[in-house]
């Protein structure tokens, strides 16, 4: 009973939790063009509405592309569309940013495999320099949605692991903090804020080119 009561549990717990509309916008401009490295941005709509101006940033320095999507760590569809995107082309810098969705997976969950989608990153840009962005603060906390309590909590365990496997911080928490003014919802930023995270984003991965 109990060998079997733990079958159904483990069971239960691989079943990926889904949200009820599921999307991947990728965006990998200048793939026959050479000369330049190659950084591809990871990460959801907070990374998707900021790609641009990390672009305009880096434009003459390298070739930036992005892959924005709704899938959590814990989902196996993640590890899937980053091995896809990845396989494209020989990325210099890959930048993480990769917090705002999958708030049905517990902290202990997320510490699990959050290690398994760094090596998934590793194996398939071998040659990339990793680079992990801490997930934003919300302007208001979701009742069955994102916090600020839980996005720290994420942002530590995030923090422990990269420390030990000397994976650098880009630390966008710290930087919006105290930037309530500049969110667009209770989620993402207006312009001026994506500005801002446009700058650093640039700033942390010329550190890397």
């Amino acid at each position: 009973m109990i060998l079997r009561m733990l079958l159904v549990t483990t069971l239960l717990s691989a079943q990926p939790r889904r949200e009820s509309i599921e999307w991947c916008d990728a965006w990998m401009p200048n793939m026959k063009a050479s000369g330049l490295p190659r950084v591809m941005l990871i990460g959801d709509s907070i990374t998707r509405a900021y790609f641009s101006g990390v672009e305009e940033h880096l434009k003459g320095k390298a070739f930036v592309a992005r892959v924005a999507t709704s899938k959590a760590i814990g989902d196996p569809a993640l590890l899937d569309e980053v091995k896809v995107f990845l396989s494209q082309a020989r990325f210099d810098v890959v930048h993480l940013n990769i917090g705002m969705h999958g708030w049905d997976y517990t902290e202990a969950e997320y510490a699990r495999h959050l290690p398994r989608l760094l090596k998934s990153v590793r194996k398939a840009a071998p040659n990339a320099k990793l680079i992990w962005a801490h997930t934003t603060p919300v302007r208001k906390d979701r009742e069955k949605g994102a916090t600020n309590a839980r996005i720290a909590s994420r942002n530590r365990i995030a923090a422990d692991y990269c420390l030990k496997n000397k994976i650098p911080i880009d630390d966008l928490h710290t930087l919006m903090l105290p930037q309530q003014d500049k969110h667009s919802d209770d989620v993402h930023f207006n312009k001026d804020g994506n500005a801002l995270l446009a700058s650093q984003v640039a700033a942390q991965v010329t550190k890397l080119l």
